[in-house]
């Protein structure tokens, strides 16, 4: 098949000679007119297409079939050059890469490449109406002429499809509509010749990524952005700085290689990568065109809005409390929704501001306050108190020795609720404790919702299991509760213990005490196998109120090591901080937690790491290194009497020892696990030189960042779900299929902090491996005064809706910023529409 100007490439097996077209001969003058069908006036309207001096030509329109192309799916490759002379290497590989593409795969697949680098095919619409999609093998510069790029326009507001390589973002630079087509422009400045870099492959669903590693190493030449396109387009890959030499106008660690979006009525998908002639024999690259080119040619649908901006919408559901009362939401500290779409939240026990806050131990009501469980009714739009628990919990602000952060901490609803009733509650109940030793006990207790009333039956508890912890000393609670697939119930428990009398590195001075009760040694509770505090617990709650332990614990309960005695059986997981929110994966029982750290602000060659924010896949039951060790099995120095102050050896994180006076349990603990994510003021996932011993430098002027898209300062981190995409759900206000596996994490705090969806690799998830790919949330959940400042609970619901919880700008209350949000997305389903698919659907 030969075409004037023209070389075509048949997946019939046809080759043609090399056309005078392919040389550069017939580039076209700036002068040319076109001569086609006249439509709409209003088909160019939009940002202006050039701005190329001494141009005047006589801008017409064009007659193009929407969609363009058909199910004989051809493929036009224009390779044309501003400089014009031969043909280069890179393209001439490129050529061959895309036709082999065309003529290989499933017969369903396949297509007809034609290559040329005549531009005058873009001014006729009986010709350019013939192809499905335009694949752009260009240089730099001018390669269309007015006329030529209103063609272009025009052939994509018919529902045609384009894909760019490389250097064709370079081209049409005066084109604020071309510039939008391509989705960003390379940097002036770049790193210069080819390097091998690490490609992270966040889409696991698109037809260009999906069979890609999730790590993909290869070798390119790597563009900078003079803007980020992330946001506005939908990023399929990225590529990570840390792997290569990026150079001075680097992307930082969101830098995006591959992308695509819907554009202009059609269809656009554009690589950075494809800059050396080896690309195109690379098998891996070559499948990452045929994704591009089966979606742009309307061979195969796919999404390319997931992660654009504007396709997300928040909505605030609940109004401001009526003063002096919480009748919208109390101290907001956690939510579960329920099978019909319900949301329960829950408030902690701080009270309306105008309350009065009681701190005197000698007054029996100390810290007495509401622990409330309001329900959202998607329905009605209509919010109701259904319960409230007198809890120990309203105590106020200020240091650690007066403030406090038990309370209401932690809500699920039964596996059966639609059936039973049941709804789980972790709190601490204010009429358990002991003012004169400052000890409380803390419980999960089973209630039962009246349906009839809306109301919670507090006469129907029936308490599972509770434990005593020390209240003379805040913080760090827990509270999370969360089910597997087996029914098991796990609740997270914090460790309570004060790290200010330890400078605030690992909380593990075992002097200061309350009526001979340690509040200053974690060893006492999260480094203790025979204490439930600093924990994540699995039991299996019974009917009967009682419950069961599962098999696959730390611990038995029944170790006879050291004399026996010294372990809990409910322990799943030890050595955590304050994990007040977990979330275990209905898919495959992986629990994902998140805790707290210790103060300090800057590591310390002394004592050791500084304070670490840390998020964890937890895939069995295992230590995770409170107090001894934290991040990446970082250690601890220890401490002990009898002088506290006096650095002893560092803690060993392969055979950690738990020698603390305070320690009932185990002396010799299991080995710790490495943690996932860990983050510090100075930035994600700091790591030091070390020794000999294993023991890191810990020198601030050492440090490396190995997760760098993150950063704390003033930090808590608020642990989030993992995502599943529900096909079945009618619901067109659910996220995309593209977050489906995708770990949410996040922080209280919206700065620097994280707000972040993660991907894991599940073959290294559980022994601390990295994430290998993180995309920001903050534009889709968002931050600031007047948005979702203070993140303190987020899941999702049944219908796909994403629900968080906005603590609010005071501290121990609820103020008018405390609310539950909802983020839904509203950017429509896959493209093209399934009955404008070239071949039909299978």
């Amino acid at each position: 098949m030969r075409l004037k100007g023209l070389s075509a490439r048949s997946t019939r097996g046809t080759r043609s000679t090399k056309s005078a077209g392919r040389t550069g001969a017939g580039r076209r003058a700036w002068a040319a007119t076109v001569t086609a069908s006249v439509v709409a006036a209003g088909l160019l309207s939009g940002p202006a297409a050039s701005a190329r001096p001494d141009d005047d030509p006589a801008l017409t329109t064009m007659s193009i079939k929407s969609p363009p192309g058909g199910a004989d799916v051809r493929v036009l490759l224009f390779h044309g050059s501003a400089a014009g002379g031969d043909e280069s290497p890179v393209v001439n590989a490129g050529i061959e890469a895309i036709e082999r593409i065309g003529l290989s795969g499933p017969a369903n697949q396949r297509f007809e490449v034609t290559a040329t680098d005549d531009a005058s095919v873009f001014t006729n619409d009986r010709r350019l109406g013939r192809f499905n999609a335009i694949v752009f093998l260009t240089g730099g510069g001018d390669v269309l002429d007015p006329a030529q790029e209103a063609g272009l326009e025009a052939y994509m507001e018919a529902g045609g499809g384009f894909v760019g390589i490389h250097d064709a973002a370079r081209a049409e630079p005066y084109s604020d509509w071309f510039t939008g087509l391509i989705g960003a422009r390379p940097a002036a400045s770049g790193p210069a010749g080819v390097q091998r870099a690490t490609v992270e492959v966040g889409d696991r669903r698109h037809p260009a990524t999906k069979s890609l590693p999730q790590e993909w190493k290869r070798p390119d030449k790597w563009l900078n952005w003079t803007k980020n396109p992330s946001g506005e387009v939908h990023t399929v890959a990225r590529v990570r700085e840390s792997t290569y030499q990026p150079g001075a106008s680097a992307n930082g660690a969101d830098h995006p290689v591959s992308w695509c979006r819907d554009y202009d009525g059609g269809r656009s998908f554009y690589t950075g990568m494809g800059g050396t002639v080896s690309s195109y024999d690379e098998t891996e690259f070559r499948d990452h065109l045929r994704g591009a080119l089966l979606w742009t040619t309307r061979l195969v649908q796919a999404d390319c809005k997931a992660t654009i901006n504007k396709n997300y919408a928040a909505e605030r559901l609940t109004r401001p409390n009526q003063p002096g009362q919480n009748d919208q939401i109390g101290e907001p500290h956690g939510l579960v929704t329920a099978p019909d779409g319900r949301v329960f939240y829950i408030g902690r026990g701080g009270a309306d501001s105008s309350q009065p806050v009681i701190t005197d131990w000698n007054d029996p009501d100390i810290g007495k306050g509401r622990g409330e469980i309001h329900v959202y009714d998607p329905e009605t739009g209509k919010v109701t108190l259904a319960g409230a628990l007198t809890v120990f919990g309203n105590k106020g602000g200020g240091d650690e020795l007066v403030k406090v952060e038990e309370g209401l901490l932690g809500i699920e609803l039964d596996p059966e609720f639609e059936r039973n009733g049941w709804v789980y509650l972790h709190y601490t109940p204010h009429s358990e404790i002991d003012r004169v030793k400052r000890m409380a006990d803390r419980r999960v207790s089973r209630f039962t919702f009246d349906e009839s009333t809306g109301r919670l039956d507090l006469r129907s508890e029936k308490v599972l299991l509770d434990w005593p912890v020390q209240i003379h000393s805040c913080c760090h609670a827990g509270g999370g509760l969360a089910w597997d697939s087996e029914d098991n119930l796990y609740i997270a428990t914090g460790d309570n213990n004060s790290s200010g009398f330890s400078g605030g590195y690992s909380g593990n001075n075992p002097e200061p005490n309350f009526k001979g009760v340690s509040f200053a040694d974690a060893r006492r509770t999260s480094g203790n196998t025979n204490n439930l505090n600093g924990k994540i617990l699995r039991i299996h709650p019974e009917p009967d109120g009682t419950y069961t332990l599962p098999e696959g614990n730390l611990f038995t309960g029944k170790e006879s090591a050291e004399g026996g005695g010294k372990t809990r059986g409910e322990i799943y997981v030890m050595g955590v901080r304050n994990p007040a929110r977990i979330f275990v994966d209905p898919v495959t029982d992986v629990l994902y937690a998140g805790w707290v750290g210790p103060d300090a602000g800057q590591p310390s060659t002394t004592w050791g790491p500084a304070k670490y924010d840390t998020f964890a896949a937890i895939t069995e039951a295992s230590n995770r290194g409170w107090p001894y060790c934290m991040g990446d099995k970082q250690p601890y120095r220890d401490r002990n009497l009898p002088d506290p102050s006096q650095p002893l050896g560092w803690y060993d994180c392969d055979r950690p020892k738990n020698e603390s006076p305070n320690n009932d349990g185990l002396v010799n603990l299991p080995p710790v696990t490495g943690n996932n994510i860990w983050y510090s003021p100075q930035g994600g996932g700091p790591v030091f030189p070390r020794d000999g011993n294993g023991v890191p430098s810990y020198k601030q002027e050492e440090t490396s960042y190995r997760l760098p898209w993150l950063k704390g300062g003033g930090q808590a981190a608020m642990n989030g779900p993992v995502y599943r995409f529900d096909g079945a759900s009618d619901s067109d206000t659910k996220w995309p299929a593209y977050w489906d596996g995708k770990w949410f994490v996040g922080d209280f705090y919206d700065a620097d902090q994280p707000r972040n969806a993660v991907l894991m690799n599940p073959k290294t998830q559980g022994d601390g491996g990295l994430p290998v790919h993180s995309e920001s949330l903050k534009k889709i959940v968002p931050i600031g005064n007047d948005g979702i400042k203070n993140l303190m609970d987020w899941k999702f619901g049944p219908d796909g809706a994403l629900y968080v919880l906005d603590y609010g700008r005071g501290f121990f209350t609820s103020d008018a910023k405390s609310a539950l949000w909802r983020v839904t997305y509203t950017g429509g389903g896959p493209t093209p529409a399934a009955g404008q698919l070239a071949r039909g659907t299978e």
